[in-house]
């Protein structure tokens, strides 16, 4: 009862704040997120938001994290500043229909250990942008960063008359499982973003709920890629912020007759190879996956961890100079090869096979046992593999020559919508294979006018094989 109480009192604050920013302008609206942009990369800011982040949490890069909040706060504000969120927002004369857009209300938002210095200030915008107020529960290891990045916000609010309570975060001493799990039964939407068992509970709240499911990115690279240019590109993407992202390349799948080529290029790149049947793999998976083969679950101070923690974990050393780890499977895919799954840390798995449809099958083993829905890559020149690989995996995102987590949710080198929620469809148990943006969080009301009746003939609407096909009654 007290959780519900607590709740409570948070939601109503919210709402009565949402009521305000519901009858705002739209130039009103694009001040508001327009300065929260701009103060959040404030660089002082970045710096001590992504320092608490790492010292609270244990995990991370605090330079990477620094330039997570620059590039996507950037990005994210950009791609909706001069779109329109506020009224009519569509009009077609011909049908007779116009559409108006509205807030959901008060959303709950779960921001999850992994980006907890950014998710408060990427949902902000998301929110706030569709007229919406927004309620954050943080992770445990992550609450007191949460804190002053929202308390952070809402002095930006407060600077441009806007109520503080549009920002609301559940306090470190109140944070529990019994209230987060309160915040989502009362708020008016969920946008979640972590691990897939967090989404589900938020899914099974009883609220509308949009979540993202488990990531554990293949990539394949053929014979015709830049072997020098593809290492670089995955190791940037692999060891960015320790790998924290869900994006990184967790499986180098490689085409055979450049596989020791490119295991050369990683290694100039500062990868060290962890070989099939070598201690160091027998200790390595020991350490993160403590309860194999009956669990597959990572111990829980691997995820973000580094290659000397990771190596310290395991109890061997690491070379001068090593920044990632390429560990050979040359097994199987799936449950019963757990290197195969999500590490969430600097470690990708190469994969060797023989022909592009080995690849597939494999890429779509590694994705049934982890990661449906989420992602893929391909390094190639070929545009029919591209088409081939697309038709055929059951992602909602595919990167052709590019870092994963680096693009899979927007950056400056394509077109990907900015997010740092990335919906996984059906496939992951999830609602939409979007990559998440304001405009998931918003509702329209169509009005239809009459318009002259204009009932087309049988003729203009079914082709003459169908209408002229007998079957028997």
């Amino acid at each position: 009862m007290e959780a519900e109480k607590y709740i409570s009192e948070l939601v109503a604050r919210s709402s009565k704040a949402q009521k305000v920013i519901a009858n705002y302008n739209q130039e009103k609206i694009n001040e508001i997120t327009g300065a929260i942009a701009w103060h959040a990369i404030n660089h002082e800011f970045r710096e001590k938001a992504a320092n608490m982040m790492v010292e609270e949490s244990g995990i991370g890069s605090v330079h990477d994290k620094i330039s997570k909040i620059q590039v996507k706060t950037k990005g994210l504000y950009n791609q909706m500043k001069d779109e329109k969120s506020v009224g009519i927002v569509e009009e077609n004369t011909e049908k007779g229909l116009v559409k108006y857009i509205k807030p959901m209300g008060v959303i709950a938002a779960l921001v999850p250990i992994t980006q907890g210095e950014g998710i408060p200030i990427f949902k902000t915008l998301m929110a706030l942008k569709g007229g919406n107020s927004i309620i954050f529960s943080p992770h445990p290891r992550g609450k007191e960063t949460c804190k002053f990045i929202t308390d952070y916000l809402r002095k930006i609010l407060k600077e441009y008359d806007a109520p503080e309570d549009l920002i609301i975060s559940v306090e470190p001493d109140k944070l529990s499982m019994e209230t987060s799990n309160e915040l989502m039964k009362q708020a008016d939407f969920i946008l979640a973003t972590g691990g897939t068992p967090m989404v589900r509970v938020a899914y099974s709240s009883g609220t509308p709920a949009i979540g993202v499911g488990t990531g554990n990115t293949p990539t394949y690279i053929d014979k015709t890629a830049n072997l020098s240019e593809t290492a670089e590109k995955i190791k940037k993407s692999k060891i960015f912020d320790n790998s924290t992202s869900c994006s990184s390349e967790n499986n180098v799948v490689i085409d055979a007759t450049i596989y020791d080529d490119m295991v050369e290029e990683f290694k100039k790149q500062g990868a060290l190879l962890i070989k099939e049947g070598s201690e160091e793999k027998e200790k390595l998976q020991k350490a993160i996956w403590p309860d194999f083969p009956e669990s597959n679950a990572l111990h829980p101070d691997v995820p973000g961890s580094s290659v000397e923690a990771l190596a310290e974990m395991a109890g061997f050393n690491v070379p001068e100079g090593i920044n990632f780890f390429i560990v050979e499977e040359t097994e199987g895919v799936g449950k019963n090869y757990p290197f195969t799954g999500e590490k969430l840390s600097p470690i990708s798995t190469l994969i060797k096979v023989d022909t592009f449809e080995e690849a597939l099958d494999k890429m779509d083993g590694i994705l049934q046992y982890q990661g449906l829905g989420h992602s893929c890559g391909i390094h190639t020149t070929v545009d029919t593999q591209i088409d081939q690989m697309a038709q055929r995996m059951k992602v909602g995102r595919m990167l052709v020559n590019q870092p994963q987590s680096l693009g899979n949710s927007g950056a400056w080198f394509n077109g990907m919508p900015v997010t740092m929620t990335l919906g996984c469809g059906t496939w992951g148990h999830n609602s939409t294979s979007d990559n998440i943006t304001w405009k998931n969080l918003v509702n329209y009301t169509t009005v239809s006018r009459v318009i002259d009746p204009k009932e087309p003939s049988d003729e203009e609407v079914f082709p003459e094989s169908i209408r002229n096909k007998k079957i028997s009654i």
